[in-house]
């Protein structure tokens, strides 16, 4: 049987979520299968030293770009396309708007959708 769970402990907290794994193979008795991005600190000298230390522990990493897999990152990889990537707006209101017209319309209309008014 395979269950799923997610842990995202907060950046530099990692010792938690090598202890939550731990606790996760204790209850279910079972090996863990951790499935991890390519950032940098996911592979340090101290993560894969805690990743070697637990035989119960399989890491899989995703590709780096795995558009299939993270929706979002279509839309970064549209936004670094456009104009917005290195826009330096001056108020919200002009960064918002930039936004819906490069981002939101454009999608939407891809789609066959539009913004409602009500």
């Amino acid at each position: 049987m395979r269950r799923g769970c997610c842990f995202a402990p907060a950046p530099g907290r990692y010792r938690d979520l090598v202890a939550f794994g731990g606790g996760v193979h204790r209850v279910l008795d079972a090996p863990v299968i951790l499935v991890w991005d390519n950032l940098a600190a996911h592979r340090s000298r101290w993560i894969r030293a805690a990743i070697q230390a637990r035989e119960w522990l399989e890491v899989e990493y995703l590709p780096a770009c795995a558009l299939e897999l993270n929706p979002v990152e279509q839309a970064w990889s549209h936004l670094k396309s456009t104009g917005l990537a290195n826009l330096a707006a001056l108020s919200f209101t002009e960064l918002s708007e930039a936004v819906r017209l490069g981002l939101v319309d454009g999608f939407l209309a891809h789609a066959g959708l539009q913004l409602g008014t009500e």
